[in-house]
């Protein structure tokens, strides 16, 4: 089986954006990678249809992730863009219906290791998508499984981020917040960060500040670079994403020794795909439980080895 997966990104500077390692003291001595200040991972998670594509489109403020108008899942493959974006290269990772039930285990499979792939040595943040409506015991599954995929850990690098901001009807997304307790709790383990959007009724707004994207986006972006400073520059990490990103590196230097003319970005984009070539063939005979263990560290051993196998 073959897994589609889309990145592209603008040609930058590499001496300004280069990649640097930054040591910290982990649990069982995981080293701690970081990009500089001016670089950052985000993830965006939420379940199929809450706008997670659009939410994308709406942060580097273009059309870069198509949008489907369906209440099946758009995203059908883990898709990674970057833009500069306020001066700071951002990578937006979006994701497909991890948390869709109706999707086969190998097609999940695929896309979960393609996240690994791409988010190593791990993402800055994760942007969780809900739309402005009453939270469900559906909203709940999906935090729950957020939580299981990730790890408690996930939150302190997170930002709930609501969609469909039109239908605050007067409130702030705070007091919207706090008309349900479940919902509440979850802002409370994200550290009190939310945000609100509109992609439809909010692009051009200029009535009224707070009901505008251009000053949600700003809010967020300060958000983000908050989460990076608490967490002294790091990324959500463990071995496994430790061990993928050595691999890519690896893969990037051989693939320069016969490059001929290739950019540093298409290196990359080699090396990510000869990279996740070889873990999936290693990994086809695997439930997709060890993938979902690799995300949160749980057992994520086994696919350490794996990735030291040759």
């Amino acid at each position: 089986m073959y897994c589609m997966f889309e990145y592209s990104y603008k040609s930058r500077n590499k001496q300004q954006h280069g990649w640097i390692q930054h040591i910290t003291s982990l649990p069982h001595d995981f080293q701690h990678y970081s990009l500089s200040m001016s670089d950052r991972r985000i993830v965006i998670l939420g379940k199929t249809g809450a706008g997670k594509s659009s939410l994308a489109n709406t942060i580097f403020g273009e059309e870069q992730f198509k949008v489907y108008d369906t209440s099946k899942s758009g995203t059908g493959a883990c898709r990674a863009e970057s833009r500069s974006v306020n001066g700071r290269l951002t990578t937006l990772i979006d994701t497909p219906g991890f948390f869709d039930t109706d999707r086969p285990e190998e097609e999940l499979k695929c896309e979960i290791l393609r996240c690994i792939i791409e988010c190593a040595p791990g993402p800055h943040a994760f942007l969780i998508v809900l739309k402005v409506e009453k939270f469900t015991e559906q909203e709940q599954d999906v935090i729950d499984k957020i939580n299981d995929y990730f790890s408690e850990e996930v939150f302190k690098y997170a930002t709930i981020v609501f969609t469909h901001g039109d239908q605050l009807e007067g409130q702030t997304i705070e007091e919207f917040v706090h008309q349900n307790k479940s919902l509440s709790d979850l802002v409370k383990k994200c550290r009190d960060r939310c945000h609100v959007i509109d992609n439809k009724y909010w692009k051009d707004n200029q009535q009224d500040e707070y009901r505008s994207n251009k000053y949600q986006v700003k809010k967020l972006l300060d958000t983000l670079d908050k989460i990076t400073e608490a967490n002294k520059g790091g990324c959500y990490t463990n071995e496994v994403l430790q061990a993928v990103e050595k691999e890519i590196q690896k893969e990037e230097e051989l693939i320069r020794q016969s490059s001929g003319n290739m950019s540093e970005e298409e290196i990359t984009q080699q090396a990510k795909d000869s990279v996740w070539k070889k873990l999936w063939i290693k990994l086809a005979g695997f439930e997709l439980g060890v993938l979902l263990g690799a995300l949160s560290g749980v057992g994520a051993s086994l696919i350490f080895i794996l990735l030291k196998m040759r």
